[in-house]
């Protein structure tokens, strides 16, 4: 992250929505651990100010504007709206059933940029709608997929783009807890790196969290044929969210959701000889809790550079249709 302070006033932040992700994560942490919320990413930035937040739970907005410092608090975007207040960033961090309803009514409020949890509508089509009248307003979309702005995650993408780890031979995604809650983060990572997929084929779903959003296995394929596999585990056992890439030279496991990776090279086995074996390799911490830290530097020198998102409304579109193609081909009769 660059110097946060640059001499320009802070951007003025409503945070839609007092749960988890918004703030709830971390409070209550060492401000020396890094922040995994929205309120805690800007508050640790020193870039932002969070001026107002909005939640209907009386308690839950009270218990927020104390923990995060939030001097104004709304009931509902309507209320923020008619305060005639102003924002420069607006955080969409209201359940997912709310999002489209939230996004829409924070484009009346003329903000600089809206930054939306994933995903960002039940539904392709209602997402491609509110992705293009962003476009319309001229209001960046940013949606929050953290592992693009995971450092290991942009290495790994230029390494695989320079032939580092020779030619990708194949990936397995490990993940549980619904196709579009946790599935579109997957997707949306390999996207990323693998590029566009077709897909081959789904399995059954598997009713393991959401009553609407199953958890589905999948096959597909990448270009020149690489295989992927979505392999699932089951949300009542524990959380899983690991990829696996097989390369000519070597496989790296991301585990634990980017918190650690594992590396291991090829080399010469010295128990067969003539054979090629993998070493066992080397487990090292991963640089995924700087994600969220990174997302706001991001959004800052968006607003005031003009520099590209990492994501953005169009690549989690991208991602939500193969979700949406996934699950209405496993839930065919």
């Amino acid at each position: 992250m660059g110097v946060v302070n640059v001499g320009r006033n802070p951007l003025l932040v409503l945070i839609v929505g007092c749960g988890n992700i918004a703030g709830v994560f971390d409070q209550g942490r060492s401000h020396r651990d890094p922040p995994y919320t929205h309120a805690g990413a800007y508050t640790r930035d020193g870039r932002f100010n969070l001026t107002a937040c909005i939640e209907p739970d009386d308690k839950r907005r009270s218990e927020f504007m104390a923990a995060w410092g939030v001097p104004a608090g709304f009931r509902s975007i309507e209320q923020a709206l008619g305060s005639g207040s102003q924002f420069d960033v607006i955080s969409i961090c209201s359940p997912t059933d709310c999002h489209a309803h939230d996004l829409e009514m924070a484009l009346h409020l003329k903000p600089k940029m809206i930054f939306c949890e994933k995903p960002v509508s039940t539904s392709v089509a209602e997402t491609k709608r509110l992705v293009t009248e962003c476009g319309k307003l001229d209001i960046p979309l940013g949606v929050n997929y953290t592992r693009r702005w995971d450092p290991d995650i942009s290495k790994l993408q230029a390494d695989m783009q320079a032939g580092r780890w020779g030619q990708l031979r194949s990936v397995v995604g490990y993940y549980n807890k619904g196709i579009l809650n946790n599935g579109s983060h997957m997707l949306d990572l390999l996207n990323l790196l693998v590029g566009p997929m077709d897909i081959v084929k789904v399995g059954k779903p598997i009713q393991d969290y959401f009553p609407n959003d199953p958890t589905v296995p999948a096959w597909l394929e990448g270009a020149q044929g690489v295989p992927v596999h979505l392999v699932c585990g089951h949300a009542e056992d524990y959380a899983i969210f690991e990829l696996q890439l097989v390369f000519s030279r070597g496989m790296l496991t991301m585990e634990e959701g980017g918190m650690f990776w594992h590396e291991r090279r090829v080399l010469d086995s010295e128990i067969f000889k003539g054979y090629r074996v993998l070493e066992e390799g080397v487990r090292r911490a991963g640089e995924y809790p700087r994600a969220m830290l990174q997302a706001v530097d991001n959004i800052y020198r968006a607003i005031n550079q003009g520099d590209p998102l990492a994501s953005t409304g169009e690549s989690a579109l991208a991602a939500q249709h193969v979700c949406e193609q996934i699950k209405q081909q496993a839930c065919e009769p």
